[in-house]
């Protein structure tokens, strides 16, 4: 998210920038380039955290300082991989619970720049978002896409659980 921009045009040009060194930077590497559905990028990687090095290696790449004039936004989409309350990361062999689900991304924003995670928790898991909003909420968005799906009645749910902070 270029959100250091003193203007719109220029924060759309660091967008472009950065995602153009990402595919520049993927292709070094031997990774996939292609673009998926949404139009991001989808290598097969390590881990999630290669996936958030490779980013701000591309920020810095393309001339910008991570942290300062742009910033990273996830959308985990987390109801893809959540399976019997847990969240299994198939790719790294690792399961957690919603509260270790939490911690991690507790974790992530800690050790990068991160702004904003859509979808950090599963749509269902109304005590897991409970959980991370209460740890992360105050410092970073937390975007309900799939928890209030434009739904009035999930929104006002989510807002008398006070889980989330976006949608």
């Amino acid at each position: 998210m270029p959100v250091g921009m003193p203007s719109f045009r220029e924060a759309w040009r660091a967008g472009a920038e950065t995602f153009h060194a990402l595919r520049s930077t993927l292709k070094q590497r031997g990774l996939s380039t292609g673009v998926g559905d949404e139009g991001g990028f989808a290598p097969n990687l390590k881990s999630n955290v290669q996936a958030i090095e490779l980013v701000l290696e591309a920020i810095t790449k393309a001339g910008y300082k991570a942290g300062d004039n742009v910033l990273i936004a996830l959308d985990c989409a987390s109801t893809e991989f959540f399976k019997n309350g847990k969240y299994v990361y198939e790719g790294e062999g690792k399961s957690r619970d919603p509260e270790a689900q939490a911690s991690y991304l507790a974790d992530l924003c800690k050790r990068y720049p991160i702004i904003s995670i859509e979808d950090g928790m599963a749509e269902d898991d109304w005590a897991g978002w409970k959980i991370l909003t209460d740890k992360i909420g105050k410092s970073v968005q937390l975007v309900g896409d799939d928890l209030f799906v434009t739904n009035e009645k999930r929104l006002r749910e989510g807002i008398e659980k006070g889980v989330g902070n976006a949608i």
